[in-house]
């Protein structure tokens, strides 16, 4: 009798291609990191070992996460989508995306990090229920603007004119946190989700836009939380946000460590629980009342979850316990020297490398790469996204050691982002401004924004105008440099139709 092969036995081979996938892209910063302590900027000892445990957790948990993301995200984003929208009900569809989008947002963990370090001027409960309002909200205009086929260009250009409006009329300390809020809701719980929600509501339509219409959606919903933390600026109206930064543990032995990562541990997987949970309710909802799954398929996709689980947990502590204190502690070192400027080619370098280290990116890439058929390869868009954010992130450490004002560079990057909209092929608009939401995930908000806060507090710099806005920088560069590749690749589709019509025209004549 044959026994019978469990599915963690066959995934075995999967995992260790996941992790070391993980590596190549966790490595390149976690070396960088390394040569600054040893150079540059040497860090107390206990920042160092939880740094290197960190490493560890992190590309452990970025191999299981992807498997996860793979085998249970990403089917049960498209399962619900479906379910929901082959009702044709409006009344239930609408406020099931809406709820969907604000159960998400809420258990985002980036999120609750960022309300953390502003719990001293809002209410944590306040500013994470409003911005997954915020996110609810252009969830269901996202999936109206699908079911209406309205040109997702010209949605985004009438919202980011609003939101400008409404940033000239909000008080200047609300502005770099709200579009930083923006960034960090995007992150590895949501965007696997909300990815896949797009591509399965595209997936009920036959026209020719379907498939550009399969993204825009994380990039509406990365409107919503700018728009309702400048609403709460309007109605709060404080002088100066009070922020707090990290607190480094004292480490000294080996003991130590493993207290400090050990008590982080039961942290997450408790929150890291509350974030799948409701994932799970609706999945299991919608089976209930809809159309339902088979039984090899539902046992594939709850311990997908559980890979899903185990990995953003090892991931989530690996940033916070290692990551964050090292960011911060080398950010206010480099902004202690008289080399502090070096912090612009640094950041360029951070930048460059760590986005290829975030889970969403994963993403985005295969999701772009599947509903194209190839014809975007992964390489091309990560290349792509690897670039746009190292020079935001650059140019975020020039805004804080000149004492800029953010609007000064947002207002004409998305000025120039949205003339590029009106020259590159739509697919590539809405990929542009996903890809904005995406790279600015778990990495950058756990240890670019720390060394951005850090070397911003050691310069004399204001952490809330500008210490805060770094996120915002990495959301916006995507936007540019993702519609360039869309219209070097419309240039270059259109350059091999007219050989290949040269072409059929020579062979033509010849016979």
């Amino acid at each position: 009798m044959k026994k019978p092969t469990l599915f963690f036995q066959k995934d075995k081979t999967i995992i260790a291609s996941k992790i070391k996938e993980a590596f190549t892209s966790v490595a390149p910063v976690t070396l960088i990191v390394l040569v600054l302590c040893f150079t540059l900027t040497p860090v107390s000892s206990g920042v160092f070992l939880t740094f290197l445990f960190g490493a560890l957790l992190v590309i452990v948990g970025i191999g299981l996460f992807t498997l996860g993301a793979d085998t249970a995200m990403t089917p049960i984003g498209e399962y619900i989508g479906i379910s929901i929208i082959k009702t044709k009900k409006l009344w239930l569809i609408i406020p099931s995306f809406f709820i969907i989008g604000v159960f998400i947002t809420i258990a985002e963990p980036d999120l609750q990090v960022l309300a953390q370090q502003l719990k001293d001027t809002i209410n944590t409960q306040v500013l994470t229920y409003s911005i997954g309002a915020g996110v609810g909200a252009f969830l269901v205009v996202a999936l109206l603007r699908s079911i209406l086929k309205i040109k997702l260009k010209y949605v985004l250009l009438f919202l980011y004119t609003a939101v400008f409006v409404m940033a000239f009329l909000s008080p200047e300390t609300f502005i770099p946190l709200s579009f930083d809020s923006g960034g960090v809701t995007t992150g590895p719980m949501s965007v696997p989700f909300i990815l896949a929600m797009g591509a399965g509501v595209a997936g009920l339509r036959n026209d020719r836009d379907a498939e550009s219409d399969g993204f825009g959606f994380t990039a509406l919903c990365s409107v919503g939380p700018i728009v309702a933390v400048l609403i709460l600026g309007l109605i709060y109206k404080p002088d100066s946000i009070a922020v707090s930064t990290p607190n480094v543990s004292d480490i000294n032995t080996s003991k130590d460590l493993l207290t400090c990562i050990g008590n982080a541990f039961p942290k997450y997987l408790v929150e890291v629980g509350i974030s799948l949970l409701p994932i799970l309710a609706f999945f299991l909802l919608t089976m209930i009342f809809g159309q339902r799954v088979g039984k090899k398929r539902f046992v594939k996709i709850l311990i997908g979850l559980l890979y899903t689980y185990v990995g953003l947990v090892f991931f989530m502590v690996g940033v916070n316990s290692g990551f964050l204190n090292a960011g911060f502690e080398i950010g206010g070192i480099l902004g202690s020297k008289w080399f502090k400027f070096l912090a612009v080619p640094i950041g360029f370098i951070l930048g460059f490398f760590v986005v290829g280290a975030e889970p969403a990116v994963y993403v985005l890439n295969k999701q772009v790469y599947e509903l194209t058929g190839g014809k975007i390869p992964k390489k091309a868009l990560k290349l792509s996204l690897m670039v746009g954010v190292g020079f935001s992130v650059g140019l975020a450490m020039v805004r804080i050691l000149l004492n800029i004002n953010i609007l000064y560079f947002l207002v004409p990057a998305y000025v120039i982002s949205v003339i590029l909209m009106f020259f590159t092929p739509d697919l590539f608009t809405a990929i542009a401004f996903d890809s904005g939401g995406v790279a600015s995930g778990a990495m950058t908000a756990s240890f670019l924004l720390p060394f951005a806060l850090g070397l911003c507090s050691m310069v004399g710099g204001n952490l809330a105008t500008e210490g805060f806005g770094l996120v915002a920088f990495v959301a916006m560069t995507p936007l540019i440099a993702i519609q360039i590749l869309g219209i070097v690749y419309k240039s270059k589709l259109k350059k091999h139709k007219t050989e290949q019509v040269s072409k059929q025209e020579s062979e033509d004549i010849i016979e």
